[in-house]
């Protein structure tokens, strides 16, 4: 029996080491087609991202044929496309989802919404206990364990030490044999959920001490304790508005293209993958 073998962590270690690695029957692997025209070889499936990749691409490259853009090519697999083709494909996108600029009025309100993401040379000086979560942790489980350690430093007459002895004994950090303490942090050096609770969560910003809730990012809970905090300084909307237009025009293009893509889904015949399709025409 033809088979493929597949292991979701990388590891190499063979069957017995039980990170998940296991042979798979080739036949069984669905082929994913657009219109009829294969994304891979049998048996051979890429992975979901590198599939999705192909299958807008793919997409595009049928639009393009069925404008005249293209040739029409004789292939039951999709081709790969040389420089020139993909130029095509993207003055073909550019001309499909032109947005307008944004006006001023757009961009004064988006930034009046917005004040906090545009402050210069703020930071806190924190420190942390990191649980984290990793490949096969009870995630359930670890946000208890971190909630106990979290009610412990906020209870009364908690020792001065006891932040820096819990981060020691329980963090998952490499600072924590310096008790946890990240040093002075602006939001481009955090992870972006630990930067939009300590920056962007409201004109408020979060006060001093032990955090209240655990924070959770893509690394795990961590308990977040302020020691020291600098203001920053908000910028005036003339000095930042060209860039507010440039954040806004990309959003609109995002959602265009977005909008594009689904419309090129919902008149394809899609098989042996999920695409975000569209039955209404690109609204600008």
């Amino acid at each position: 029996m033809n088979t493929t073998q597949t292991n979701s962590h990388g590891c190499g270690g063979g069957g017995t080491c039980g990170c998940g690695y296991k042979a798979v029957d080739a036949a069984s692997i669905t082929i994913a087609s657009i219109n009829g025209i294969t994304l891979h070889a049998a048996g051979q499936r890429p992975d979901e991202e590198s599939l999705r990749e192909l299958a807008y691409t793919e997409l595009l490259r049928q639009q393009a044929v069925t404008s005249g853009l293209l040739p029409r090519k004789n292939v039951r697999e999709a081709p790969e496309l040389d420089e020139v083709e993909r130029t095509m494909l993207e003055a073909m996108v550019d001309a499909a989802v032109q947005v307008p600029a944004p006006t001023f009025d757009e961009c004064q309100r988006y930034f009046d919404a917005r004040k906090t993401q545009y402050v210069v040379g703020q930071a806190v000086h924190l420190r942390h206990i990191l649980f984290a979560v990793t490949p096969g942790v009870n995630v359930q489980a670890l946000s208890v364990h971190a909630d106990k350690a979290l009610i412990s430093l906020l209870g009364r007459d908690v020792p001065g030490d006891l932040f820096g002895k819990l981060a020691g004994e329980l963090s998952n950090c490499p600072n924590s044999t310096q008790g946890g303490d990240l040093g002075w942090v602006g939001p481009q050096d955090c992870a972006p959920e630990l930067a939009t609770t300590l920056f962007f969560q409201s004109e408020v910003p979060v006060g001093l001490g032990v955090q209240p809730r655990l924070i959770h990012t893509r690394f795990g809970f961590h308990i977040i304790d302020v020691l020291e905090r600098r203001d920053g300084k908000t910028l005036a909307f003339d000095e930042v508005r060209e860039r507010v237009a440039a954040q806004l025009a990309m959003q609109s293009r995002a959602k265009a293209l977005h909008q594009y893509m689904s419309l090129l889904v919902g008149q394809a015949l899609v098989e042996g993958i999920a695409l975000d399709a569209a039955d209404s025409p690109l609204v600008q």
